[in-house]
């Protein structure tokens, strides 16, 4: 149990770093956390790849994530959980997200957001 509590902790760290202006508007920076194959079906609807990534990042946000959870699908890939509020717009969606490990570190192959209200 205690090795499930710190690679939650890592992958929540991971998750909400990918919330901040440093990461999120740094291709580099976000090569790092994405996998080379990674996709991701936004709230929005759109999709996005990672060889789609402008040089700019993908834009600032002012989102706080909650609920986090993550759920082991091996031992080298897990499923996180959570809720995310955005501040600017006042919505709420929930997230997840597909870890795996490879090359010494975890990386994001897939994410997706779902527009919800607060009560769900």
């Amino acid at each position: 149990m205690e090795n499930n509590n710190l690679l939650k902790e890592h992958l929540r760290k991971l998750e909400e770093m990918l919330l901040t202006p440093d990461i999120r508007t740094s291709a580099t920076e976000l090569s790092n956390i994405l996998a080379d194959n990674f996709f991701e079906i936004g709230s929005s609807g759109k999709i996005l790849h990672k060889d789609g990534i402008a040089p700019e990042g993908i834009g600032v946000v002012n989102m706080q994530l909650s609920e986090f959870e993550i759920h082991p699908l091996s031992d080298e890939i897990v499923l996180t959980t959570y809720r995310i509020f955005n501040k600017e717009t006042q919505q709420y969606t929930l997230r997840s997200s597909i870890w795996k490990y490879m090359e010494n570190r975890w990386q994001m192959v897939f994410h997706q957001g779902t527009k919800t209200d607060s009560s769900t």
